[in-house]
């Protein structure tokens, strides 16, 4: 399939248009952090590693995490009422006919608001920092570190990142939450934020944090390794050609597919923290120890289906679109890494 997908792009006339940036200026400061990175090309907007660079990338990870997220809020909200409310709330199908008979379609749709901010300013942080500490990771390792432990690094700097991000998300999660599983509660943010901190004070909207961590670091851990080792993958084994010899449309069609990947693998480690944090915003004055211990083990695991169909396409997209986004910008694009020269010649590989 991914095959097919490919080869129905390779002709495709997508191209990034061309402004100005010095070759040798990027290519230095590429070396001197110690990172391999997209070839410089005078089309790029901004150099590699700078603060605009990182900056935009940001504004990439803000653009895909908001926009994806607004377009699952009808089968997040099922996902969570099954996870909080199985006797009621049967399977996915069933969840969906209960819901639109008691609220309506419009009755899909609640939560959008803090979802959509909540993960557009999540987004930001998380894929801008991201990059931030991949530079700084590796320029801290060295080049044939760099590499030879680039497992780590993609690890630590998706989990520094995140660690950020989340404290950011929580607040808007926490109100989220709220209005999809606590029946009259709330509808709109408008309504929730007020009432919340009026019964908690500020204590409600980060007493999910913890378990906010729990789910979401192990989750761009594997969202961030996962995608970068399947890319170094699908071009090594599975293309037909060089990355460099691919078309735009080309390598966004290999990135969509390696986000789906790594979309899966991320459903699955961070599934019973996601049902923590889900009890955990709709129970009062309870905490992530009791939830995990009234629930069981095979409690965490309620409504994993619909969280890999919805992780799964989230996470192909966010990829999709960050990279797009990348392009359309004309941001640098780092190929997967490839082993230093000098390291080549330390171990006599061609």
């Amino acid at each position: 399939m991914l095959l097919s997908m490919f080869n129905a792009v390779r002709n495709s006339p997508f191209k990034a248009p061309i402004a100005n940036c010095e070759e040798s200026e990027t290519n230095q400061l590429i070396k001197t952090r110690n990172i391999e990175a997209a070839t410089a090309n005078p089309g790029d907007t901004c150099k590699f590693g700078s603060t605009r660079y990182f900056a935009l990338c940001g504004v990439g990870g803000s653009l895909s995490c908001g926009t994806t997220h607004f377009f699952v809020v009808p089968l997040d909200l099922i996902k969570c009422r099954l996870q909080v409310n199985p006797d009621k709330y049967k399977n996915l199908i069933n969840g969906f006919k209960v819901t639109v008979t008691e609220e309506g379609t419009r009755g899909l749709v609640k939560g959008w608001a803090p979802t959509t901010y909540g993960y557009s300013t999540q987004g930001f942080f998380r894929f801008g920092l991201y990059e931030v500490f991949k530079v700084y990771y590796a320029k801290l390792l060295g080049e044939e570190k760099s590499y030879t432990w680039r497992t780590g690094v993609y690890l630590a700097a998706s989990a520094s990142a995140e660690f950020i991000a989340d404290i950011a998300l929580a607040p808007f999660e926490a109100a989220k939450v709220k209005i999809q599983t606590t029946e009259g509660y709330a509808n709109t943010m408008r309504e929730v934020i007020p009432k919340m901190y009026a019964e908690e004070g500020v204590t409600a909207f980060y007493k999910g944090l913890v378990p906010l961590w729990m789910r979401q670091i192990p989750y761009t851990m594997m969202k961030f390794t996962c995608f970068e080792r399947t890319i170094e993958a699908l071009y090594k084994y599975v293309i037909p050609k060089p990355r460099a010899d691919c078309t735009k449309g080309e390598q966004l069609v290999v990135t969509f597919a390696a986000g789906y990947v790594a979309g899966i693998c991320c459903a699955i480690v961070s599934h019973p923290a996601d049902v923590i944090v889900s009890k955990l915003n709709q129970v009062k004055g309870s905490s992530a120890y009791e939830i995990a211990k009234d629930l069981g083990f095979g409690g965490m695991w309620q409504a994993l289906g619909p969280r890999i169909i919805m992780i799964g396409t989230l996470t192909a997209f966010q990829w999709f679109i960050y990279d797009g986004v990348k392009v359309a910008l004309q941001i640098p694009r780092q190929p997967p890494m490839e082993m230093p020269a000098s390291l080549k010649a330390k171990l006599g590989v061609e």
